[in-house]
């Protein structure tokens, strides 16, 4: 343990120094975890643990409680109380449903940021069959905030990519909080190329707030090795498929999200800055984080407005982390689905295509979110239909 605040501590210094951003997204949640790391395993049965309610959820957690003490007397006394424990469900569930038909800017960054949402292992564990990971960018070092990998999904033999948090409190130290170091991206782009040469899909699952901060990230190159990747993964001659899993944060995400379909999460958030960050940096004053999180347009339903993601794969009621295993059963459909519209493409249309996607990104939002329901804004000014495949994870 000693160990682990001795490293802690130099990520706080590095970060204070190089990266505010991250600095302040990162620290602001150091608490929550510290002086109980196991509470951040991923859950089943729609229920988080002890203490994984999220401040807006109280109500749910006051009725959970409530069919929990209905149970323990029944299982005590032999009492049956199967009525009111259906009853107190139904309006758990209705409640859920109710608070997250409404969230907040902010509110979905909390829940995004939830401890016991998955993580890239639980992907990999459930996910991905035969799962090979692959080491090392052949130049510094092996980073653990990014893992590669060859396996299979579905039918589909690939290479999947991802950004790791980490659990419990050494692997989150040892993988920097899913913050990458150059070494992290120059491993993933070398890993591409090797799917490339073998004609292997790509799938990437971004998690990440945002690009490691630190000295000696910044000494080895952290920019080139993200604008390396943008230009490498951008004419790479196979399938691309990103997910956004959890946190989107600013180029640490970017570094490996340039493919031929984006997607996120419904609870999801991909953004330029974390909420933290832009307020300590426009307002001087951190607690202005929830208005700075509604002025960035970061959640999924704003982004797919704007044209800038592709899909929206729902979640369970109440976030993936109240049923993990219906979450990756969503991302995998998704992933199957998409993999099977992707390689029907020849290779010159599957990289013209990713090009104008890339390309028409930016050109005219305030027309975009107008025409969004039958029209895109191409680089040309004219405009042609959206072509979307019949994803069932699409909402």
């Amino acid at each position: 343990m000693d160990t682990a605040k001795e490293s802690l501590s130099r990520f706080c210094v590095d970060s204070f120094f190089v990266g505010v951003d991250q600095s302040i997204c990162v620290i602001s949640r150091l608490v929550f975890w510290w002086d109980d790391p196991d509470k951040g395993m991923a859950t089943e049965g729609n229920k988080p643990s002890n203490g994984g309610y999220l401040d807006f959820e109280q109500k749910v957690a006051a009725l959970e409680l409530q069919i929990d003490e209905l149970r323990a007397i029944s299982a005590r006394k032999g009492i049956d109380y199967s009525t009111e424990i259906r009853r107190l469900e139904k309006d758990r569930i209705t409640e859920l449903k109710r608070i997250y038909s409404s969230l907040t800017a902010w509110q979905t960054v909390q829940v995004a940021r939830h401890p016991q949402r998955p993580l890239l292992t639980d992907y990999l564990s459930l996910m991905v069959k035969d799962f090979r990971e692959l080491h090392g960018d052949r130049c510094f070092g092996d980073d653990r905030a990014v893992i590669a990998g060859i396996g299979q999904i579905a039918r589909n033999k690939l290479l999947i990519i991802g950004q790791n948090k980490g659990r419990a409190v050494k692997e989150k130290v040892a993988c920097n909080f899913g913050c990458p170091n150059p070494e992290g991206y120059r491993k993933a782009i070398a890993k591409m190329k090797f799917a490339e040469k073998y004609g292997l899909p790509i799938v990437t699952l971004i998690d990440t707030p945002g690009a490691y901060p630190g000295i000696g990230a910044e000494e080895r190159g952290q920019a080139q090795a993200i604008a390396v990747n943008l230009a490498e993964m951008s004419r790479l001659k196979v399938p691309i498929v990103c997910i956004c899993i959890g946190e989107g944060g600013s180029g640490g995400a970017l570094g490996i999200a340039v493919g031929d379909r984006l997607a996120m999460l419904e609870y999801a958030y991909y953004s330029v800055i974390s909420p933290e960050g832009c307020a300590a940096i426009l307002w001087r004053d951190g607690s202005q984080a929830p208005d700075a999180a509604e002025a960035l347009k970061l959640t999924s339903k704003d982004l797919y407005k704007l044209g800038l993601v592709d899909a929206i794969i729902p979640e369970p009621v109440g976030g993936a982390h109240r049923n993990v295993h219906d979450t990756v059963y969503s991302v995998e459909t998704y992933i199957a689905t998409t993999l099977a519209e992707l390689q029907r493409l020849s290779i010159t249309d599957l990289l013209e295509k990713r090009y104008a996607k890339w390309r028409s990104v930016g050109t005219d939002c305030a027309v975009a979110v107008h025409k969004r329901a039958g029209q895109r804004i191409t680089t040309t000014g004219r405009s042609g239909p959206i072509r979307r495949g019949p994803s069932v994870a699409k909402i």
